[in-house]
């Protein structure tokens, strides 16, 4: 048992740990993530996290512990998220790092992804037969309007979710399609202006609209490793909660669902639970050509086209027409 582990369990909890193990989900150096499963002496086992990056500090942990709570209020298994034996959240020394520390309870569940194999095919079939499900309990939480959060989640628009991002990430994308689009042979040039002069238009008239739009406090990483589900493979709940915090809630069902056609369902599925007011009505077909048409998938898709003229010209016909396509996303919103 690594001393420094012992330590900072030892300022959650009185039982003696005896094992140790480690789940790195660091994102480079100035993102560290370390999760320890802890078994203990007495048979209990428990989670430690530790973070050493911009956006995991007490008072936004404190908000994350909030959030699970709400969850779970609402009849949803989420990891209860302690703080330690003073009441806080505190700040450890681990690997030569400052690292931010809280401990939760270690979910009796699995994720969605353990059921099947490491295929992404799979887990994505597998996270489909339950959109029913999470987007229920979602709408739940966007009905509740929760305000006690100053912070953004890592879905937010016109905002930065830590000091180390320059700016959204939905502008990032829509930068990095425009750099790969002015490398094009020119015979392209003509709709490639005309796809970013039409995006930046839409973000520009969407902006002081976007400010006006409900929002709770979301969990905000709906996936196949966070959704659980019991032995018999229901739906119950869902935990990490790191890039949790407050959002609009069409931002974040459209920016977590693929295909007009999912979007739709799950406006439809989301509209028994929750009431959308008429400017989410007017306004989600500017949110979707402001997100949708040049995210990270749609560069992927023109840099895999290469030098194939007509595999290019589909991707920015893709791109132009979820731009101009007049989808009526409201009828299926209540």
């Amino acid at each position: 048992m690594n001393k420094e582990i012992e330590n900072a369990f030892s300022l959650f909890f009185e039982e003696q740990p005896i094992a140790a193990r480690l789940i790195d989900t660091s994102r480079g150096e100035a993102d560290f993530r370390a999760t320890f499963i802890i078994d203990t002496a007495s048979g209990g086992k428990y989670v430690l996290k530790l973070a050493d990056n911009d956006f995991t500090f007490p008072e936004r942990i404190s908000v994350w512990q909030r959030t699970a709570e709400e969850y779970r209020k609402l009849g949803y298994y989420c990891p209860r998220i302690f703080r330690d034996k003073s009441g806080c959240f505190p700040i450890v020394d681990y690997a030569g790092r400052k690292c931010a520390a809280y401990a939760e309870e270690f979910a009796p569940f699995h994720p969605v992804e353990d059921r099947f194999s490491d295929d992404y095919g799979s887990n994505e079939d597998l996270y489909n037969r339950y959109l029913r499900d999470i987007w229920q309990m979602t709408a739940k939480i966007a009905s509740r309007y929760f305000d006690y959060s100053e912070y953004p989640s890592a879905y937010c628009l016109f905002e930065t979710f830590c000091p180390s991002d320059k700016t959204d990430e939905v502008l990032e994308n829509a930068v990095n399609w425009k750099e790969y689009a002015d490398t094009l042979p020119a015979g392209f040039r003509e709709q490639t202006e005309r796809i970013w002069r039409l995006w930046n238009e839409n973000r520009a008239e969407l902006e002081p609209i976007y400010k006006r739009l409900p929002t709770s406090v979301f969990q905000a990483d709906l996936n196949a490793s966070n959704i659980l589900l019991d032995d018999d493979g229901r739906f119950v709940g869902i935990y990490d909660f790191n890039l949790c915090g407050r959002e609009v809630f069409l931002n974040y069902l459209i920016r977590e669902n693929g295909s007009v056609s999912e979007i739709c369902e799950v406006l439809k599925i989301a509209s028994e639970y929750y009431r959308f007011s008429d400017i989410e009505k007017d306004t989600a077909l500017m949110l979707y050509r402001c997100l949708k048409p040049l995210w990270y998938t749609a560069v992927d898709a023109l840099k895999k086209a290469g030098d194939d003229p007509c595999a290019v010209k589909a991707c920015l016909d893709k791109a132009e027409n979820a731009l101009t396509s007049p989808i009526n996303f409201a009828e299926y919103m209540g």
